[in-house]
C-alpha cells in the first residue's frame, strides 16, 4: 500500500471540526466550503488532513486520537461543504470522553451535540422503562377495579 506523505504547508490554518462518539465509530466532520486537493492520512493513533477551499485557502490539521483506531475500516468522504471522516474504534463499546489524547481542546474542535448520544446506558435505560411499563400493566390488570358503573341512563324507554 502506498502511504501518502502530507507535509505541513508554511501558511495554513486548521479546518473547523465537529465530532461525535458512537459504540463502534467516531465521526468527525471538517467544515470546508467546496474542498479540493483533499489529502487524508489516517494512522492508528492520529490523522492528518490537508485541503484547499474554493478561494485557495490552505487547511491543515493534525489530530492525535484519544485511543487507537482500525485504519483498514476507517473512511473519508468529501462533500460540497465538508469532509466526513468515519473512524472505527479498536475497542468498541468504549466511550471517548474527548477526541484527542490531550485534554486541552483546541479552539477548532467542537462536539456535535445534535448527533451525540449517551449510548453507554442505552440498553439498561430501555430495559428499565420496559420493566416499569410491564409492572404498570400487571398492576392495572390485577387490582380491584371496584364495582361496575351504573348504566341506567342507557336504557331505552
Amino acid at each position: 500500500m502506498n502511504k501518502i506523505t502530507i507535509v505541513r504547508p508554511e501558511e495554513s490554518q486548521p479546518a473547523r471540526a465537529i465530532w461525535y462518539d458512537r459504540k463502534k465509530y467516531v465521526t468527525i466532520n471538517f467544515i470546508v466550503h467546496k474542498p479540493k486537493d483533499v489529502q487524508v492520512d489516517i494512522q492508528p493513533d492520529k490523522m492528518i488532513l490537508y485541503c484547499k477551499n474554493d478561494t485557495d485557502d490552505v487547511f491543515y490539521n493534525v489530530l492525535p486520537f484519544y485511543e487507537n483506531i482500525q485504519i483498514n475500516d476507517s473512511r473519508e468522504r468529501v462533500y460540497d461543504r465538508s469532509i466526513h471522516i468515519l473512524l472505527r474504534k479498536l475497542k468498541p463499546d468504549y466511550s471517548w470522553p474527548h477526541l484527542q489524547k490531550d485534554e486541552a481542546r483546541p479552539s477548532w474542535i467542537s462536539v456535535d451535540f445534535d448527533n451525540w448520544r449517551d449510548w453507554e446506558n442505552e440498553l439498561e435505560d430501555g430495559k428499565e422503562e420496559f420493566d416499569m411499563y410491564a409492572d404498570m400493566i400487571k398492576e392495572m390488570s390485577t387490582k380491584n377495579k371496584g364495582e361496575a358503573p351504573d348504566m341506567d341512563d342507557l336504557d331505552s324507554d
